[in-house]
């Protein structure tokens, strides 16, 4: 596995250019003298059908390759010596119009016409989507003279446009569909080259598992996907990154354009040279078909949005990955907030709430008191995990609160971790002394609002917990009319979410301490 850290750019007028050459990428096997591709490595026309694929663009089609298109095909297209496709996966990751859907046009035309596989299949997250490209696609084999000669002299010349139907078929019987990506897909069908665009979208195995097996059996078969970056619920492009990351899987070829993971933490932070240095990484095509200017003025809105705007631009435009779409706090902001503050300096302020998860697999107990500058000091004080998470936070509850010795205890009522709160009720000397248990029942969006406002405006003050930290950014919003809580669905667990944003309520809502009675 190569990296390239340092944006590898061609000369073009206006400054900053985008890196031709991707930040992570599966090496040639091929080694020897620099071949014609102009990167330095060694593969040639003999050695990769990626050249093919460069003069076809440019010499038959009239619209030749970008740079980093022309520096893809050629490294994913390397041969075996038997003349084989070495790749039998290819994956693509690359910042939003950056010119993926011509690519797609170009390899499927080039597949048909060239190569005249039987079947190519281009698939996206809904036909529409699917249908861009080959539209573009038929409309350049009905316009270009060396193309259309390859049609069938029928009236519709191969081109069939009933809805679930679309298809291009030439005179040998090659033939491109779409379809969209769901579990019908490509079903039944005999595969030779697939194309997917959007892997990103892919939050299931349902598209991947109806279409990727009916590749199998075709001699010299290969899948593009194609995609920006995703978050927790991209599980296909997750597991399709990692396996050609760790060289798990040898028939794998990996091209990422992307900013390294940092930017996550650093863009709040960053000098407007710094943003074009990462943006010129996961942009190609920056200074050449991309404004700078442009890249630039939407990453500082999208910095001092936060929230989805700014995760959203994350993924799609640095290529970074993250943990949601639509996050309920601002990681940047939260990142801002490390201050391991001891709670013990506030031991008569402190007030504790309890979670559990829906599945029972994990449980948090929470910390908070408000500081006398206004801020809410936060910490974990413990957490569960496993199949027995709920039996040990109930066994350890009585304990801790004794340890701990807050004024308020508090729980959802509504959500999971009511039946352990209605199995502490019963049990003999449960409450402790001057500790006071409080549901917290009407002001569930409250909590959750009042937590990323206050995390937002600077309130917060937080150790740095990695599992407080984990369950906080990895929340997303659920709406309820115009408020919103912490979404317990597809995020993975956010337990110590609602735990924190529990105490922090009953924090700032707990009467002041009374003032020591005067001496006479």
């Amino acid at each position: 596995m190569a990296t390239d850290e340092v944006p590898s750019t061609t000369s073009a007028p206006g400054g900053q250019h985008g890196s031709t050459t991707p930040r992570l990428w599966t090496e040639p096997l091929v080694t020897g003298p620099p071949g014609p591709c102009g990167c330095g490595c060694a593969l040639t026309p003999y050695t990769s059908f990626g050249f093919d694929v460069d003069d076809f663009a440019r010499d038959i089609l009239g619209t030749p390759l970008d740079d980093w298109e022309r520096w893809l095909v050629i490294h994913a297209g390397e041969l075996l010596p038997d003349g084989s496709p070495r790749f039998r996966h290819v994956l693509a990751i690359v910042a939003r119009q950056n010119g993926k859907s011509f690519l797609i046009t170009v390899l499927c035309l080039f597949w048909l016409f060239v190569e005249k596989v039987k079947l190519v299949l281009s698939t996206s997250t809904n036909l529409d989507y699917a249908m861009e490209a080959w539209q573009a696609g038929v409309d350049l084999a009905l316009s270009v003279d060396w193309l259309a000669a390859e049609l069938p002299p029928t009236r519709n010349r191969g081109v069939a446009k009933s809805t679930g139907r679309q298809s291009l078929t030439t005179a040998e019987k090659s033939k491109w569909k779409i379809a969209a990506s769901n579990r019908r897909g490509g079903r039944s069908l005999s595969i030779d080259r697939l194309v997917m665009d959007e892997l990103r979208e892919h939050d299931s195995w349902d598209a991947w598992s109806a279409a990727v097996p009916a590749t199998n059996a075709r001699p010299g078969s290969q899948v593009w996907g194609v995609s920006n970056q995703g978050d927790d619920r991209a599980v296909v492009l997750d597991s399709r990154r990692d396996a050609a990351l760790s060289g798990t899987d040898p028939t794998m070829f990996i091209a990422e354009w992307s900013a390294p993971d940092e930017w996550k933490d650093r863009v709040h932070h960053a000098t407007d040279a710094e943003l074009l240095g990462a943006l010129a990484q996961s942009n190609p095509n920056m200074g050449k078909r991309i404004h700078p200017d442009v890249l630039l003025g939407d990453a500082r809105a999208a910095i001092a949005a936060g929230g989805e705007e700014l995760s959203k631009w994350l993924t799609e435009i640095l290529c970074i990955r993250v943990r949601t779409r639509d996050p309920a706090v601002d990681a940047g902001k939260w990142a801002d907030l490390l201050d391991p503050i001891d709670l013990a300096e506030y031991r008569t302020r402190v007030a504790l709430c309890f979670d559990v998860s829906p599945d029972g697999q994990h449980a948090t107990l929470a910390a908070a008191a408000l500081m006398p500058d206004g801020r809410v000091a936060v910490d974990v004080v413990d957490a569960w995990s496993g199949w027995d998470a709920t039996a040990r936070l109930r066994a350890a509850l009585p304990g801790l609160v004794a340890t701990v010795k807050p004024r308020l205890l508090g729980w959802l009522p509504a959500g999971p971790a009511a039946a352990v709160a209605a199995d502490m009720a019963e049990r003999k000397g449960w409450p402790p002394r001057r500790v006071t248990i409080e549901e917290i029942r009407g002001e569930v969006t409250a909590c959750c609002m009042g937590l990323a406002d206050l995390v937002r405006s600077g309130q917060i003050a937080h150790p740095g917990n990695e599992l407080l930290t984990a369950h906080v950014l990895g929340a997303e919003r659920l709406m309820m009319g115009d408020a919103w809580r912490f979404t317990r669905k597809g995020v993975g667990h956010v337990d110590a979410a609602y735990a924190l944003a529990g105490a922090v309520h009953l924090a700032r809502v707990m009467p002041p301490p009374r003032p020591p009675l005067a001496v006479a």
